[in-house]
């Protein structure tokens, strides 16, 4: 069954690992996109901090049969870097996360420079693009957790970590639905009890 496009989600969690990048003259860059049970704050909505965190186990039958590293989710110039399918991009799910290893082509000067920019610690955070197959939500502490992830399109370095208005606008849609929820539930509450104190007075 095709993904549809507006189901895909992106975030950034993750950094590079940049010890012994250089050691070598192969161009290979390591890092962990995804980190398992690590609650984030994605935004705040009427001072009430709205969390999500990704389980361990997310990744169990996940798609990763064909998923590309690059930078910025090729929002800059749409360069693959590395690719599962050929081998320049390997990964390991572990539990603390996923962790990806990705071989630069050293003839290449856009891969050099992105090589570069990581070792220097230019860039220093990693995002990645998903679909969600199944969450939960927990309204004590409004934290949604991504508990089974259907599809893994990419991985990417980040210039800029901090999620925007694109980036989480799915999650955002999420968020604001529970949020409207959880303000007639309390909005009904407080009828109610006003009904309550009526009918005793």
């Amino acid at each position: 069954m095709p993904y549809k496009p507006n189901e895909r989600e992106y975030r950034n969690l993750g950094s590079f690992d940049t010890q012994g990048v250089a050691q070598s003259e192969e161009l290979i860059v390591r890092g962990t996109p995804i980190v398992f049970d690590t609650p984030t704050v994605l935004f705040e909505m009427d001072g009430v901090e709205y969390k999500e965190q990704i389980a361990s186990g997310a990744l169990d039958g996940c798609d990763m049969s064909d998923f590309i590293f690059n930078r910025n989710h090729g929002m800059n110039d749409g360069t693959v870097y590395a690719r599962t399918k050929n081998n320049s991009l390997t990964y390991q799910v572990t539990q603390r996360g996923l962790d990806i290893e990705a071989h630069l082509d050293n003839e290449d000067e856009r891969h050099r420079a992105l090589h570069r920019d990581i070792e220097k610690r230019r860039v220093d955070k990693m995002s990645f693009s998903f679909v969600v197959k199944e969450d939960s939500y927990d309204r004590e502490t409004h934290t949604r957790t991504i508990l089974k992830i259907k599809k893994l399109y990419d991985v990417s370095a980040v210039d800029f970590p901090a999620y925007n208005d694109t980036s989480i606008s799915t999650a955002r849609d999420f968020f604001s639905a529970e949020h409207e929820k959880e303000f007639k539930e309390l909005e009904e509450r407080r009828r109610r009890q006003m009904l309550i104190a009526r009918t005793l007075c």
